[in-house]
């Protein structure tokens, strides 16, 4: 098929695609910096958890330019995702998360509204497998989709869809090289949290550093090389503080489970009962520290 011909049925495709898809894509903003979102039910919306930072409320624009207040029904930080309620109107809901990866170089297409400023939409390829990436609690994020369709800033939270207009994960960060990663948005996630069922976790209360980092900074004091997580903040009134750890303490062992990474920590937190032994390395002394974790907010 001559590269013409290729490029108009592409064209065929996006446009397609906006105008279908295009009114279920939000903007928010007005109030800090902007993002984007979808609505995937009457009265839901759905953006990336890391647009809201700290936020109960924001303002909807629809493609129409009508702006509503909004607030957040429910989140699951870890996943990156967030559920407002919103007086949506009679726009059409997008409907909620294709159950597998679309495979390593499917085209896909990413759709924003930056703020409210208007619809974007652009084509682009799946360039790798599955990825894995960090909430910003650490935890890992499996099943993200790595692509190449270019957004401009304040589309985070828009949905990636494929040709077929079926929702595969909200656009999410951006890589070196142009690249976007995308974050699932898996049905049953997405169904919950539109039922306004918040997602909480067990938390200590304190910034860990890599195992590499730790290694450096005891290799710089003099300290026997030990394996572990570098504590490097532990925050007022947290578990963590009741309970002694310090910053600069190496955590080894969580629930008498070696840790060495923060997946090791979070699986013995996410099985753990109402309280977990911490053992840490202060200087060349090991302690034990009976922790309580609380649920995260």
């Amino acid at each position: 098929m001559e590269a013409a011909t290729l490029l108009h049925h592409a064209h065929l495709a996006v446009a397609e695609l906006a105008e279908r898809v295009g009114p279920s894509v939000v903007g928010l903003g007005r109030r800090w910096a902007a993002g984007s979102g979808v609505v995937v039910a009457p009265g839901r919306v759905l953006t990336v958890a890391h647009a809201l930072p700290r936020r109960h409320e924001a303002v909807v624009t629809f493609a129409d330019g009508r702006e509503v207040e909004a607030r957040v029904l429910a989140a699951d930080p870890d996943a990156e995702l967030a559920v407002l309620e919103a007086d949506t109107g009679d726009i059409a809901a997008l409907g909620a998360g294709a159950a597998e990866h679309p495979g390593l170089g499917a085209p896909v297409v990413a759709l924003g509204n930056p703020g409210g400023r208007g619809l974007r939409a652009t084509l682009g390829f799946v360039t790798a497998a599955p990825r894995v990436v960090r909430g910003p609690g650490g935890r890992r994020i499996e099943g993200a989709i790595e692509h190449t369709a270019p957004l401009p800033r304040g589309s985070s939270g828009g949905p990636l869809v494929s040709l077929a207009g079926e929702l595969l994960a909200l656009n999410a960060v951006r890589l070196d090289g142009g690249l976007i990663v995308a974050v699932p948005a898996a049905a049953a996630r997405v169904d919950a949290l539109a039922r306004g069922e918040a997602t909480s976790r067990p938390r200590l209360g304190i910034a860990l550093a890599p195992p590499r980092a730790a290694r450096r900074m005891r290799s710089a004091v003099g300290l026997p090389e030990r394996e572990g997580l570098l504590v490097r903040a532990v925050a007022e009134g947290s578990p963590a503080a009741e309970a002694g750890v310090q910053r600069g303490d190496l955590l080894v062992a969580a629930g008498g489970t070696p840790v060495t990474g923060l997946d090791d920590l979070h699986a013995v937190l996410d099985a753990a009962g109402e309280v977990i032994d911490l053992t840490v390395v202060r200087g060349v002394e090991e302690r034990s520290l009976p922790v309580r974790p609380v649920p995260s907010t």
